[in-house]
């Protein structure tokens, strides 16, 4: 049988559209969607709730200082920070500082900066025109060294963060596969360190386990909160969304404790329950699309969704190709983890924040094999990478079938940037 005679047809999220993959009924075992969760019926009122009623700590109308300074999270993440900038604004200016004190600092981590006609998508021409707002630069030479944690990962961080009295940071949290979830002290480190400071805890991560997705508690979310912890960030505003960035629940306070009560919400909501593993999972990569950078992503929530020795599908644009800031992990990315690792620690790769990610890749491809079909990177690309190239999804899910037997169990994953698939035995 031909794989154009199969009916079932599935939607699977790519850029701002979809396309549609045909998958035989008796295949199809998992459609992995996040849980059911209005969004706020007004986005405004829940951000106001959220301010006065923080968590674990003082109202931010109570915050002592001359200036401010706001972390906020960049255009590859799906935060309202368009509707909660302007209220944490307010609230700042409610206790004496005015916009003219107040900026924002775009946590990027190691991503490219964003540009202006970005900032004002992501966070309305008001803001935009009402206070500063400056990229992050994870080399910048004048970034501040603050030392080591108590575990020897070096930290320098943004100097922006010791010339201000007050330090709110803004991001939304959903799992991720380095710190478990986002949000909290992430907004910190990666957000607004170091290049060296941000390898440290990707490496710390990665040698750890092939994915920390949806761990709460775990070695990177602690040093995370100690490297904020000498950064001096106490508060922090986090957004639980739905797909589509709409605010369900805020969480305002301390960057522990909000955190954690955002994350327990956001498990209730991305965290999925599924009836098995399956030989071959199909995944959109959305909301994670600009470049594979942001993409790749998508391989950890199939990791948690197929057999071992099975076959991942991933369906992504990345418009802007691999990476805009780390292009050279092509030259290494399709070598096996040892090797890899091996290049880390004797500085042949001098990038360590790429050197993490490849060999994150490099571990997944040791568990299952890798379909990549993309209309922004190149075949003889994808393969550097070491991954296979498809044109098309039903291209792919021929070659799977092929591989694994025409009865094999499919699952589709239509946006996997933000989700967490589990079983009910967590294998």
């Amino acid at each position: 049988m031909k794989y154009t005679d199969y009916m079932e047809n599935v939607n699977v999220r790519y850029g701002d559209g979809y396309v549609n993959v045909r998958v035989p009924p008796d295949n199809l075992k998992n459609i992995i969607t996040p849980n059911a969760a209005n969004p706020a019926g007004s986005a405004n009122d829940e951000i106001e709730r959220a301010i006065n009623d923080p968590i674990g700590c003082g109202p931010l109308d109570t915050a002592a200082g001359s200036n401010a300074l706001i972390l906020v999270d960049d255009i590859t993440r799906l935060t309202p920070a368009g509707d909660i900038l302007p209220r944490i604004l307010d609230r700042l200016n409610a206790v004496g500082i005015d916009d003219n004190n107040i900026a924002a600092l775009v946590a990027l981590g190691t991503h490219r900066p964003m540009t202006r006609d970005e900032m004002i998508i992501k966070y309305g021409s008001g803001v935009y025109n009402r206070i500063r707002i400056i990229n992050h630069d994870f080399k910048d030479p004048c970034l501040y060294d603050m030392g080591t944690t108590e575990n020897g990962t070096p930290v320098s961080v943004n100097r922006l963060l010791l010339e201000h009295d007050v330090v709110v940071g803004v991001g939304s949290v959903v799992p991720h596969h380095i710190p478990g979830f986002s949000g909290g002290a992430k907004i910190v480190q990666p957000g607004v360190c170091g290049e060296e400071t941000t390898a440290g805890t990707h490496l710390l991560s990665i040698r750890s386990r092939r994915s920390m997705l949806g761990i709460l508690e775990n070695p990177v979310r602690r040093e995370m909160e100690l490297i904020a912890d000498k950064a001096n960030v106490k508060y922090v505003f986090n957004a639980v969304h739905d797909s589509r960035g709409r605010l369900i629940k805020g969480f305002f306070g301390d960057i522990r404790l909000a955190f954690r009560a955002a994350a327990a919400y956001s498990k209730r909501v991305y965290g999925v329950k599924i009836r098995g593993k399956t030989d071959i999972v199909l995944a959109g990569s959305y909301p994670c699309d600009l470049e594979f950078w942001q993409a790749h992503k998508t391989l950890y929530a199939c990791e948690a969704a197929v057999k071992e020795g099975g076959t991942m599908i991933i369906v992504t644009p990345c418009p802007e190709g691999v990476s805009a800031t780390h292009g050279d992990i092509i030259d290494y990315a399709n070598q096996r983890p040892e090797d890899i690792d091996a290049q880390i620690k004797n500085g042949v790769i001098t990038d360590k924040v790429a050197g993490a990610l490849a060999l994150a890749w490099a571990k997944i491809r040791e568990y299952a094999d890798v379909y990549l079909v993309t209309g922004g990177i190149g075949e003889e690309t994808v393969k550097q990478l070491g991954f296979s190239y498809f044109d098309t999804p039903g291209e792919a899910l021929t070659a799977a079938f092929s591989r694994h037997g025409s009865g094999a169990g499919v699952t589709v994953i239509p946006a996997a940037g933000d989700i967490c698939p589990y079983t009910e035995d967590g294998a």
